[in-house]
């Protein structure tokens, strides 16, 4: 499993990034989801060969859940 972060931008509160994290931590291919409102940073482990089909899931939960947040790797 390798460590990937990702700056997330658009999170209105606190709240929202708790709400968010524990719908990503829903998601079979990563572990250790976190969310850093204060320093708009979201953090998973997942396989290499799995990232692909993690990040469409996120990118999906992210969608359903806050339309307004996107996110990029750092």
């Amino acid at each position: 499993m390798k460590n990937y972060k990702f700056k997330i931008e658009g999170l209105d509160c606190a709240a929202c990034a708790n709400e968010l994290e524990e719908s990503l931590r829903k998601i079979d291919l990563i572990e250790n989801v976190s969310i850093s409102f204060m320093m708009e940073r979201l953090t998973f482990n997942c396989n290499e060969d799995n990232l692909n089909s993690a990040l469409k899931q996120i990118k999906k939960t992210i969608k359903r859940e806050e339309p307004d947040v996107s996110i990029e790797e750092v």
